[in-house]
């Protein structure tokens, strides 16, 4: 008996080492010999919408979606910085921008949002817009302006996906459409130090996954992307490298992959994910393994500010 239980044991670990190897083939696969055509995003509608996109991820999101044939609504809080970005795209691209600016820690922005986005051929929506709790790692009780970042950060995180999907379902996707929620790679597990941000973009994780269940029927495409480092503002512009992808990259990738549904976005943040994933949780949870990792990231995060 103990012989057939090791051995299903074995099969079942060989088994799941398979999977993501074959998963790792498929990035290959639509990287490289079988990229997503720009025709598919381009058939989903005229214009696409990204929040959060004054800068990272969400600024190279506006580029490559305009590189492929769509006209973009970009939406962020800061005006001077959303119409350089708008300025770029029409250059560059030619293609047609319309600029919301408001601001997500706010909770009146959202008939804004809808009456810019009334009327237009909507198919592509990118819930990019996200924010830290503090600018390094932390405890949770640790937090500066605790009650203040805990409402801004549900706001943000939380219910700019809620009513900005609200809104697009609502109005823009009749027939089809894509939304790409972008949460984070440390979604795998509960990470220490990172609680509130952590416990919000699992939220996001969650929504996206019960709403592609009530809509994928209908031609509406739903998925949840989960970047682990990505140089953006939020990183502090650290040098891109092997797991640290420049933003551009990660935009391209990402969209080059989009048949492969919820996934981390790259093959190197999958494998990064992968680690984590498989790192025994009480390791991570010990409070010397905690008081290592926290004094690791500031003492990081602060050589990276002074060379910003």
């Amino acid at each position: 008996m103990s012989e057939l239980v090791f051995t299903a044991f074995g099969v079942l670990t060989l088994l799941h080492f398979f999977l993501k190897v074959m998963k790792c083939l498929r990035y290959l696969y639509f990287t490289r010999w079988h990229k997503v055509p720009h025709s598919f995003f381009s058939g989903m509608g005229e214009w696409a919408v990204i929040t959060g996109a004054s800068d990272g991820i969400g600024k190279e999101y506006a580029h490559e979606l305009a590189r492929r044939g769509l006209n973009i609504v970009l939406v962020s809080r800061t005006q001077e910085k959303l119409t350089k970005v708008a300025d770029e795209i029409e250059q560059f691209t030619g293609r047609q921008v319309k600029i919301v600016v408001v601001d997500f820690t706010k909770r009146d922005i959202y008939n804004i949002i809808e009456e810019h986005l009334r009327g237009l051929e909507i198919g592509i929506l990118i819930n990019n817009v996200g924010m830290l709790p503090n600018p390094h790692p932390s405890k949770f009780l640790d937090m500066l302006s605790r009650d203040k970042t805990i409402d801004d950060l549900i706001n943000v995180n939380m219910l700019s996906v809620i009513k900005v999907c609200d809104r697009s379902l609502m109005i823009c996707f009749l027939q089809k459409g894509l939304i790409l929620n972008i949460s984070s790679g440390l979604t795998v597990d509960a990470v220490p130090l990172y609680c509130l941000y952590n416990s919000s973009k699992i939220f996001m994780e969650r929504f996206s996954n019960a709403c592609k269940a009530e809509y994928g029927s209908k031609g509406i495409i739903i998925q949840c992307l989960m970047p682990f480092s990505v140089s953006t503002q939020m990183t502090r512009h650290t040098k891109p490298g092997t797991f640290m992808l420049a933003a551009d990259l990660y935009a391209k990738q990402s969209l080059d992959c989009i048949w492969l549904g919820n996934f981390h976005g790259s093959l190197s943040h999958e494998f990064m994910g992968f680690v984590l994933k498989n790192i025994p949780q009480w390791i991570l949870h010990t409070d010397s393994i905690q008081e290592i990792l926290l004094n690791y990231l500031k003492k990081t995060c602060e050589t990276e500010a002074q060379t910003y």
